[in-house]
């Protein structure tokens, strides 16, 4: 991992919807990570004016444009492997396949949205990160995003209310 502090940011579940703060809450951040259900290209456009932009299909980007996104992505930035996943579960409970391709794949992270839930926890050798929903309030579930922090090799992940 790199010795110097890069950081990246992390959203999901944006539903279509562009909250006025993230440009701000994402200033400086040299990559966006979005796990899925973007919801329009809008706000993949809006994302990218911050910085560039990796992201995956969710269960509700359905159109033409949303076809030329992967459903998975592993991406390395400054030396750190990410897994980036719409649906992946609990990570407590990981389906056989989704263990797999864990295995498989050796991420550092797994970056996953889907359940609107924050989560943060390592777990063996492998940090599972949801930034939570940055989309409409959803029930009970807090609006937020993300944040992965790589600085002295050491990597970090934090969650931002919105």
């Amino acid at each position: 991992m790199v010795s110097r502090r890069e950081l990246i940011g992390a959203i999901s579940d944006t539903h279509g919807y562009f909250d006025p703060s993230i440009p701000v809450c994402f200033k400086g951040v040299s990559h966006i990570l979005h796990a899925g259900d973007i919801g329009s290209r809008e706000t993949y456009d809006q994302l990218l004016r911050i910085a560039p932009v990796t992201a995956v299909s969710g269960n509700v980007d359905i159109g033409q444009w949303f076809s030329s996104l992967k459903s998975q992505q592993l991406v390395e930035l400054f030396e750190v492997r990410i897994w980036l996943v719409h649906i992946l579960g609990n990570p407590h409970r990981l389906s056989v396949t989704m263990e797999k391709e864990i295995i498989r794949i050796r991420p550092h992270v797994v970056v996953f949205g889907h359940s609107h839930q924050p989560f943060i926890e390592r777990l063996s050798s492998v940090l599972f990160f949801n930034p939570g929903s940055a989309g409409p309030k959803r029930f009970h579930l807090p609006r937020c995003l993300g944040f992965l922090e790589i600085e002295n090799g050491r990597l970090q992940a934090r969650i931002v209310d919105l």
